[in-house]
């Protein structure tokens, strides 16, 4: 054999071996199981559909400014919210010292404003934490034992039949004013709404075939609502959550405004609208100021609770 033939040979033996090696690779690429990649958590979709959401972002970027306003408002804060400058009332914004001027008593405005927005943001926290901690375990008895959804339903129809600042401002005057009686009974006038969302979360969690399984395996209630539907209701919860939040701010500037609220000399934006309501032709700027910014803390929240809202439901999210 010639060393062309013997270098065929070896050629054909070569190119044998690999057409059979990529053969024999194929089908057992055919033969191996597809597996599809990891689904995506839910909070990083969650977060992904918040991004894709100007509108949401935008909120979320007014309650960060808000937030951090109200945390270090002390620091912020140039004087004393309470602090009287008489010889300087009414002084135009811009003016050496006093960046949004001074009120009638000559108490700075900026400083009052940042005060103001703390104690707005605390009455919010304090309102939603109450409707949570009482118009969720209303919600959970009332959604999953129905003899009780009768009694306690007429109880939310009964508090529901009033309107929301009327109840504030009747709880508000039974219990006194000030910065917890407020929240309270902000938080109270809310626990109805909060209580009927849970409930019907609820009769729609108990038709899933994982509650009915857990049924059928004789779990207890309690267990079947703590590890089961609770969990399963945090969203609508927690969307719930901002739209009382802003409710809440403004219903405290309602009841300062007409002095129910949180009481002088503390600072509170519905109290700087009251006290500039009769100088509005003269200077405008002691009312303009805290009622933008109560309009900036309502808009906030309502762009990011309906971008939340749209976020947390996939039949909803864009």
């Amino acid at each position: 054999m010639t060393v062309s033939e013997s270098t065929a040979s070896g050629a054909e033996d070569i190119n044998g071996v690999g057409v059979k090696a990529t053969a024999e690779s194929a089908v057992a690429v055919a033969d191996s199981p597809i597996v599809p990649p990891p689904p995506a958590s839910r909070r990083g979709r969650v977060l992904r559909e918040l991004r894709r959401n100007p509108l949401g972002m935008v909120g979320a970027a007014l309650l960060l400014i808000v937030i951090l306003v109200g945390v270090f408002a002390p620091v912020l804060a140039p004087y004393s919210p309470a602090e009287v400058h008489f010889p300087t009332p009414f002084q135009k914004p811009g003016t050496v010292g006093f960046v949004l001027g001074t009120d009638d008593l000559g108490r700075d405005v900026l400083s009052r404003v940042l005060y103001g927005t703390r104690a707005s943001l605390e009455v919010g926290a304090l309102s939603v934490l109450c409707a949570v901690a009482i118009g969720v375990p209303m919600g959970l008895l009332a959604g999953y034992w129905r003899w009780l959804d009768a009694v306690l339903a007429r109880i939310a129809d009964a508090v529901l039949a009033f309107p929301f600042v009327m109840l504030a401002v009747g709880l508000t005057a039974i219990y006194g004013g000030g910065l917890t009686q407020a929240a309270i009974a902000l938080g109270v006038a809310q626990v109805p709404v909060m209580m009927r969302v849970v409930r019907a979360e609820v009769l729609r969690l108990k038709e899933t075939d994982f509650v009915l399984a857990a049924r059928a395996m004789h779990v207890r209630s309690w267990r079947i609502l703590g590890e089961h539907i609770l969990p399963n209701s945090l969203a609508p919860i927690i969307v719930q959550a901002t739209v009382i939040m802003p409710t809440a701010v403004l219903g405290e500037a309602i009841l300062s405004f007409l002095g129910l609220g949180i009481k002088p000399p503390e600072p509170s934006l519905g109290i700087m609208l009251s006290d500039a309501q009769q100088y509005l032709m003269r200077t405008p700027w002691p009312g303009i100021f805290p009622g933008v910014t109560l309009l900036l803390i309502c808009l906030g929240f309502n762009l990011f609770g309906d971008a939340l809202r749209d976020a947390l439901d996939p039949k909803t999210s864009r």
